[in-house]
Formats: C-alpha cells, sequence, structure tokens
C-alpha cells in the first residue's frame, strides 16, 4: 500500500511495503508528467493548454500535501482527507479538460481506499472510474464505447478484491490476538500449575524430612518423660536420640529453606544412608542387597530414601513391630526397594484422609516415585505385618561401580 499506511509505532514499514509506495509515487506523478507533456505538444495552440499546466500542478501538489499529511498523522487524518478530496478535484476537472489524464486513475484508486472508509470510499472510487469513463470516451471522439463500460468494471473488481482482502487481513488480526489470548491463558495454566507442583513437592519434602524427624523427637521425649525416674540411663539415651533427630530435622529446614532439592547422598554410600534412614526411626532395621550394585542417577537414589525413611517413619509410629527388614535389588533396567516389618499391619485400602494428625506418608511415596516412572504398592492385613515395595527405572549405561553404591559389608544383615 502506498506510504499513506503508517506502520507500527517503532516498527519500520516492510521493504515490500515501501517498494509499493514508490511504485504508486513513480506510477502517479509519471502518468500526470506524461499527460500533460502530451497535452502541451499536441494543444499547444489551444487557450486551455495553460490552464491544464496550473491544474496538473495544483493536482501534484494536492497529491504532495497528501503524502506529508500521511506521514506526519495518519492516511484517514482530516488533513489528509481534505488532501485526496483537493484532489480528486482537481484531476477530475484536468481529466475531463484533456482526456488522457484519465490513466491517472489508477493510482487514485489506492488513495480513494487509504483515506477513507467504505462506504466512502466506495462512493469516490465510483466518481473516479465514471470520471475516467467519460474522459476515455471523448479520447475516442465517442467511437469506443467499451471505454465507457471498461473504468466501472475494473473499479468492481477492484474494490471486491481489496474488501476481501481487507477482511481476510482483519481476520488475521483476530485470530492473532485470539493466539496471544490463548497463549496467554497457557503461560498462567502452567504457571499455576508450577505452583501446585511446587507445593506437593514441598510438601513431600516436608513429610519425609522435618515431619519424621521432629515425630521421631517427640516420641523419644515422650519415652524419656515416663521413664525419667525409673530408668534414667534409658531417659538421657532417649533424649540424646531425640537431639540427633532434632538436629537432622534442622538441617533438613536449612535445605528446604535454600531450596536445595538436588538429592544429598551420604559419603559412605549410597547403601549406608538407606540404613541410616531405617535405622533412624528403627533403630534394630536391617538392609539386604541383591544384584550387581550400580550408580544411580541422583532422582532415583533421592527417591528411593525418601521412601525408606517415610517408611521406616510409619513403622516406627503404627506398627509396634520388632523387626525391620530393608531389601535393595537392582534389576536389569530397574531398582526394587522392599521394606518389611512384622508389626499389627493395616487396610491399606482404609487408608485414612490426609489431615493435621497424618495421612500423608504412602501418597507422597506414590507421587514421588510416580514422577520417575515407577510404581508403589503395599501389601498388608491387620495382624499380618507390611510390606512397602517400591520400583523405579534406572539407566542402564550408567557406569558400574560407583563408589557410593558398593560397599562389601553393606551387604550382610
Amino acid at each position: 500500500m502506498p506510504a499513506d499506511l503508517p506502520a507500527p509505532p517503532g516498527e519500520a514499514r516492510p521493504a515490500a511495503g515501501r517498494a509499493l509506495d514508490v511504485g504508486v509515487h513513480a506510477t502517479f506523478l509519471a502518468l500526470v508528467a506524461t499527460s500533460t507533456t502530451r497535452y502541451v505538444v499536441r494543444h499547444g495552440a489551444d487557450d486551455r493548454w495553460q490552464l491544464v499546466v496550473v491544474l496538473a500542478a495544483v493536482t501534484v501538489v494536492a497529491y504532495g500535501a497528501l503524502l506529508v499529511a500521511s506521514r506526519r498523522t495518519s492516511s484517514r487524518s482530516v488533513p489528509a482527507r481534505a488532501a485526496t478530496l483537493v484532489l480528486l478535484a482537481t484531476w477530475s476537472v484536468l481529466a475531463l479538460l484533456a482526456p488522457s489524464f484519465a490513466w491517472c486513475a489508477l493510482p487514485l484508486f489506492f488513495v480513494c481506499r487509504l483515506a477513507f472508509r467504505p462506504p466512502w470510499s466506495h462512493v469516490l472510487v465510483g466518481e473516479v472510474a465514471v470520471v475516467t469513463s467519460v474522459a476515455l470516451l471523448r479520447l475516442s471522439d465517442g467511437t469506443d464505447w467499451a471505454a465507457l463500460v471498461g473504468p466501472p468494471c475494473v473499479a468492481v473488481l477492484l474494490t471486491l478484491v481489496t474488501d476481501r482482502v481487507e477482511r481476510d487481513a482483519a481476520a488475521r488480526v483476530q485470530l492473532q490476538e485470539q493466539i496471544a489470548q490463548a497463549q496467554a491463558r497457557l503461560a498462567r495454566s502452567e504457571r499455576e500449575a508450577g505452583i501446585v507442583a511446587e507445593r506437593e513437592r514441598l510438601a513431600r519434602e516436608i513429610h519425609d524430612t522435618v515431619t519424621q524427624g521432629l515425630a521421631s523427637g517427640v516420641l523419644l521425649l515422650e519415652a524419656a518423660d515416663q521413664t525419667w525416674d525409673t530408668a534414667p540411663d534409658d531417659a538421657r539415651s532417649a533424649v540424646r536420640r531425640a537431639a540427633v533427630a532434632v538436629r537432622a530435622s534442622l538441617a533438613d529446614t536449612r535445605n528446604l529453606v535454600h531450596d536445595l532439592a538436588s538429592a544429598r547422598v551420604d559419603p559412605d554410600g549410597f547403601h549406608a544412608s538407606l540404613l541410616a534412614a531405617a535405622q533412624g526411626q528403627v533403630p534394630g532395621a536391617s538392609l539386604t542387597t541383591w544384584g550387581d550394585a550400580r550408580a544411580l542417577a541422583p532422582e532415583v537414589a533421592h527417591a528411593l530414601l525418601r521412601v525408606t525413611q517415610s517408611a521406616a517413619a510409619n513403622v516406627a509410629q503404627h506398627a509396634a513391630a520388632e523387626r525391620l527388614d530393608v531389601t535393595l535389588t537392582y534389576l536389569p533396567g530397574a531398582v526394587a526397594l522392599d521394606v518389611y516389618d512384622d508389626g499389627v499391619g493395616f487396610d491399606p485400602d482404609a487408608v485414612a484422609a490426609p489431615s493435621s494428625t497424618g495421612g500423608y506418608g504412602l501418597r507422597a511415596m506414590r507421587r514421588r516415585v510416580a514422577r520417575l516412572g515407577g510404581t508403589v504398592t503395599v501389601e498388608s492385613a491387620p495382624g499380618e505385618g507390611t510390606v512397602v515395595a517400591a520400583q523405579v527405572p534406572t539407566h542402564d549405561d550408567a557406569p558400574t561401580t560407583d563408589p557410593l553404591a558398593t560397599d562389601p559389608e553393606e551387604g550382610s544383615r
């Protein structure tokens, strides 16, 4: 489109649009100059040639004023529309006086479409078509009737095409706005989902670390209170163990504050970390490993460590068990963890809903392992003990030896 269409703020007009601007301007000026020259050469002795030259000059000045007004404001501003009307008026008189100026009609079609919206643009385009028809008919001395019919037909065709292009452009703009709105909604929903996922992650971390440690500390302090007078040595031992549990909870809290979400495997070995997690809740817990030990991804090791810790905490709080056995089995492409206790058992289908008193343990285990593509199953019945089994896929191309995963002393019960 001609330069009458301003580019969006802060954006340069596309090269194709600038080329079309130059083409329209150059075409109009070339047609005016050619028609003026033709008239002067052929009708130099005519007493109207001076009027034609003056009108041609006024037409060029009006066109220039239109360009200036369009660049400074917009193609549909009041100054631009006033310049357009002056341009059309002078050109119409000029075309009727000198029919060769009718060839300037095509650039003027774009000018009318840019300066005015339908239906006024249709009216002005119709006026240009009528003037062109009359001028071309006079140019043929009234013998060429096709010249009378052709310009209106061309004007109608160009109008239909331009209307369709403008409608398609408006539809594209509307579609882009809808896409932008949909993307904004999607980004908002993703942020909300991220917030929910982060809350769930923090809930699991707090349950599997701080909550379990504090619960263990509370149980030890309560036991110390009950035996303070009758067995002071046992009471002091329980207090010391409670202090250890509280310090561990404090360390876990600091890690959460600093968002240390990555796994922190104990330097003495991953197996030793599992055994420590179990014995931190049940001192007599044991660990058995099967298969060829290999390095595990940090997130897999972290998940198994938390499952062991949470399952052992449940045993300490609810099972009244005499033994707790943890079995780690390395399988092709996976690793399995089984936590068995000989306690009172329970009905897995009747797990209480989460509340301020608990109920998060098994749900947190399942969600944590499911995020890694694994599964958690619970086998239990009242009076028959409990087995919590977790299986997580692993990367089989990991190194076969790892100082954190192999320790010849850890395979014994």
